[in-house]
């Protein structure tokens, strides 16, 4: 920790290996970054997907510094499942703190930065399809940041919510992590490719995956705006 970098932050392989004394606490580190995006505004601008991807990679060592357990398939169930359940508490938060602010920015003036309106348009688009909208926003950085809070704004169903919160937190926790350990193996073993050497390539390969979506749908509505008008 002496040679601390502010640049460590956007560095999954810092919060894997995280030493504290002596003492490997990656684990838990890991787990609080899944809640803290999911659970707290400023988890926006952690890693999650490149993170889950490299915790697959890493699952072994991630899971027998709490506790040794010889076989990598449970090792992956554990760390899988923690993340999941960390996945799903954050959203608990967000929500819970959405739905508490909802009153104040329902009664707020319209502003500059805010319009009653949009916050009505919102209201709608998670009555519509509440239950898609949270699972995409798993797989979306920043978005799945806020979905869960707009969610709570909104007044989504409890129990609507609950269910898709759930879903949504273990496909996103065992698809990345599952991918990110099989995959290493596989190009490990037929091709003598090692992609813990190849750590910035599949951070920026995973950011651009997960927000291509997100770029491309700005993209269509500023070309239709421009069209409007």
């Amino acid at each position: 920790m002496n040679n601390f970098d502010w640049k460590n932050l956007l560095d999954p392989l810092f919060y894997i290996n995280f030493d504290l004394d002596g003492v490997k606490i990656g684990l838990y580190i890991v787990l609080f970054i899944v809640f803290a995006e999911t659970g707290l505004f400023a988890g926006f601008f952690l890693p999650g997907d490149s993170l889950l991807f490299l915790a697959g990679i890493y699952s072994s060592e991630l899971v027998q510094n709490i506790v040794f357990i010889p076989y990598d398939f449970v090792n992956l169930l554990i760390l899988s499942s923690l993340v999941a359940l960390a996945g799903i508490i954050g959203n608990m938060v967000g929500y819970w703190f959405g739905a508490k602010s909802g009153h104040y920015l329902y009664t707020r003036k319209d502003t500059f930065l805010f319009k009653k309106k949009y916050l009505l348009q919102s209201k709608d688009f998670f009555q519509k399809h509440g239950g898609r909208a949270i699972i995409f926003a798993r797989f979306l950085p920043i978005v799945r940041t806020f979905a869960p809070i707009v969610a709570g704004i909104v007044e989504m169903d409890k129990k609507k919510f609950m269910f898709y919160n759930i879903l949504s937190s273990f496909l996103w926790s065992f698809s990345l992590i599952f991918a990110g350990h099989y995959l290493y193996g596989f190009l490990l073993e037929r091709f003598n490719i090692d992609l813990k050497n190849h750590i910035e390539l599949i951070v920026i390969g995973l950011v651009v995956i997960t927000l291509s979506p997100v770029i491309i749908k700005f993209a269509k509505q500023t070309v239709t705006h421009e069209h409007q008008e």
